[in-house]
């Protein structure tokens, strides 16, 4: 089994990376899915929160409500370390359980974990390769405003909340670049996969095998 950790800033692409690279065959362990699975309604996860923040971020429905949450997380960083708290070691066990699951399965299997979080939270070094989607903040931010009409101060808020690009390319094993059309992103995909994943993949089987 690889095990690949895929990160990358907000709108770098990272999203669309994590498609091509399932429907090319990776196992994908996608951390936002497990984090919202993690808090959601009638969840322990989900009563923690609360009794952390208050019932004003539970919506009409009895879920959590995403933006009053965020409103408060990403403009105080001792929040947002209570939320992470709360939320990242449910994340990681089910993860562990999903890993270990298609390893199993499959000693060619290339499972990728998508973690928003990766460089913040330390995790590069349990991983085989680290797969960084890279864009220039400008870039980003533009992204952000066409996407979600999000004003440039909010959207280099949730920027600065998360680590530098810097520190993203210093993590990297390998990187995406993603300033072009989405197609030129997936063919960079098909690259990465061809020429470097599946290879890797099956050198780990061989040499697990001969262990």
């Amino acid at each position: 089994m690889l095990r690949v950790g895929l990160t990358g800033g907000i709108a770098s692409g990272k999203s669309e990376v994590a498609r091509r690279l399932a429907e090319r065959g990776a196992v994908l362990v996608d951390a936002d899915v497990l984090a919202r699975e993690a808090v959601a309604p009638g969840s322990e996860g989900l009563a923690e929160v609360v009794a952390a923040f208050g019932p004003g971020i539970v919506a009409d429905d009895g879920g959590l409500d995403r933006a009053a949450l965020g409103a408060i997380v990403f403009a105080d960083p001792a929040r947002r370390e209570v939320l992470n708290a709360i939320v990242h070691p449910r994340v990681r066990a089910r993860a562990a359980e999903i890993v270990e699951r298609a390893g199993s399965q499959d000693p060619r299997a290339v499972v990728v974990q998508d973690i928003p979080l990766l460089v913040e939270t330390g995790q590069a070094g349990n991983f085989d390769l680290v797969v960084v989607v890279d864009a220039p903040d400008d870039v980003r931010v533009a992204r952000l405003a066409a996407r979600n009409g999000m004003p440039e101060a909010e959207a280099r808020a949730r920027m600065a909340a998360q680590a530098t690009r810097e520190e993203r390319l210093a993590a990297a094993d390998h990187v995406l670049e993603n300033t072009g059309t989405v197609e030129e992103l997936r063919a960079a995909v098909d690259r990465l996969w061809d020429g470097v994943l599946v290879p890797a993949a099956a050198r780990s089987a061989q040499a697990g095998s001969s262990a």
